[in-house]
């Protein structure tokens, strides 16, 4: 074959040759293992999420309210210890 013809077989360009068959059923077989995969990832991405639904609805109190009481216990800590920062220690709890 002379240089930068194409067969059905091979492609050459110059002293490369590469067999086109194996490239195409690679190239198949990539594709088809891309199709697998996201499948997979969304077959057990709703599987988690189905999970996650039934353990909250387990649960006795729901996240956001418990996130609303974490919040408030945050809030009431930082106050206090800005109070204290500001106006110091009580003098009777002073260690001398």
């Amino acid at each position: 074959m002379s240089q930068g013809q194409e067969s059905a077989a091979t492609f050459q360009l110059g002293t490369f040759e590469v067999s086109t068959r194996p490239l195409a059923v690679g190239a198949a077989l990539i594709g088809a293992s891309a199709v697998l995969g996201f499948a997979g990832i969304v077959i057990s991405g709703a599987a988690a999420i189905a999970a996650t639904r039934r353990w909250i609805d387990q649960l006795e109190v729901p996240p956001n309210e418990l996130a609303r009481q974490k919040w408030a216990q945050a809030r009431a800590a930082t106050t206090a210890g800005a109070s204290a920062w500001q106006n110091g220690l009580a003098a009777g709890a002073r260690s001398s």
